[in-house]
């Protein structure tokens, strides 16, 4: 369980540091609990939600939750910094583009993993680098792995959805 969360976090050149005995896995989700919530949970396997949810696997893949994305903020190094269109793109689901990145941080390397950041400060999410950056001179630079946007995105899919019942 430990495991996937601190592999995530390696994805990014960076250590996260819980307390493991406050994670807890319900079905394939896991959650960081609160101290006093803990001994509540391990009396009743019946809950569905419980503390700050960390991620889930999905398919045997780990996909983390927007929380544990936050926590890997503070210690990541593999960052890019983008311009206000590439961050206005990258939210609404869309790569990132050569032109658009103004500042890296960290790995350059192709396949590498890389938190994005708009030039605010604000992390907008992550992706995985599809070409060497130091030799892309145009063209798609990071591939989205998953964005902010994404939460609203799925939202409106499941209101259209309901919407046919």
């Amino acid at each position: 369980m430990a495991e996937r969360i601190k592999n995530f976090a390696k994805r990014f050149d960076a250590q996260i540091s819980l307390d493991w005995g406050l994670v807890a896995r319900k079905g394939n989700k896991f959650f960081y609990l609160h101290q006093n919530l803990k001994s509540l949970v391990e009396k009743n396997r019946r809950y569905y939600y419980a503390g700050l949810p960390l991620g889930k696997v999905k398919h045997g893949k780990f996909f983390p939750s927007f929380p544990l994305l936050f926590m890997t903020v503070e210690k990541a190094k593999n960052r890019i910094v983008v311009d206000d269109k590439a961050a206005w793109l990258f939210i609404c689901g869309r790569d990132i583009f050569k032109e658009g990145v103004m500042q890296v941080e960290g790995s350059r390397e192709k396949g590498s993993y890389t938190l994005i950041f708009n030039k605010h400060g604000e992390c907008l999410g992550f992706g995985r680098i599809r070409q060497n950056l130091d030799r892309v001179k145009k063209g798609v630079a990071v591939e989205n792995v998953l964005d902010i946007g994404d939460f609203l995105r799925r939202e409106k899919h499941q209101r259209l959805n309901a919407a046919q019942f």
